[in-house]
């Protein structure tokens, strides 16, 4: 918690300094709209998280079942872990520094820096670097997804949509469906076999490739980019 109060303190630095501006140029405001695209984008994450959960349990012939040994506890717990890795991870890519690098190079650019340095930095998180095709596969994958998220930001002047995406996705992926290093949370996998051939490669491709995809169609032709005259982000 320190060092995420400590990275919001960062965030307001650097605003300061070469904008004059606040946290609230990270499109906080109006609180309204904000929530509304927020809400949006979790449940478009969210939705897609199941279908691929699905998917891969159709394929492996299993059932996702009730763990009956979760608690309130570690349902809070494990969203609390999911929200502070989304906001931190939002603050660190999509946050004060992406603002700054569109107002001075444009958002072309920025977005495509934000998405490589997400890409990048996801051989380290997920602990892949030093091996090439995993890493060009987590490249490609948490590169569309970070350029999804970082187009939201400039088409809407706000965090909060590539926010409510990346935590619709996490929250599903890691605490509804225990794909996440806490363990076992909300659903469980039961029975099915490991998938091999073109069945092992569809499941990969579907979450890794086609989501990122799909999200970015939606952020590229369904969302209006907005202006604001006091706030302006290049188009």
């Amino acid at each position: 918690m320190i060092g995420f109060i400590a990275l919001l303190a960062f965030s307001w630095v650097l605003l300061f300094v070469f904008e004059k501006q606040s946290l609230l140029a990270l499109g906080l405001l109006p609180v309204s709209k904000r929530i509304k695209q927020f809400c949006v984008g979790f449940g478009i994450a969210a939705l897609l998280c199941v279908a691929v959960q699905f998917l891969e349990a159709y394929l492996k012939d299993a059932d996702w079942v009730l763990n009956k040994e979760i608690t309130t506890t570690l349902f809070v717990n494990s969203f609390w872990w999911d929200l502070k890795s989304v906001l931190t991870e939002e603050l660190i890519f999509r946050g004060a520094l992406l603002y700054l690098l569109i107002k001075k190079i444009g958002a072309g650019k920025a977005v495509l820096i934000s998405a490589v340095a997400f890409g990048i930095y996801h051989w380290f998180s997920y602990g892949v670097f030093g091996n090439i095709m995993p890493m060009i596969f987590v490249f490609v994958g948490t590169g569309l997804m970070g350029y999804a998220w970082a187009l939201a930001f400039a088409k809407t002047n706000s965090m909060l949509l590539g926010t409510g995406l990346h935590l619709g996705w996490n929250f599903c992926y890691n605490t509804l469906f225990s794909k996440g290093p806490l363990g076992a949370m909300v659903f469980i996998s039961k029975g099915g076999y490991e998938l091999a051939d073109w069945p092992s490669l569809l499941n990969f491709l579907s979450g890794l490739i086609l989501v990122p995809v799909l999200v970015l169609l939606y952020i590229k032709f369904g969302v209006r980019k907005e202006t604001d005259q006091h706030n302006p982000v290049s188009p």
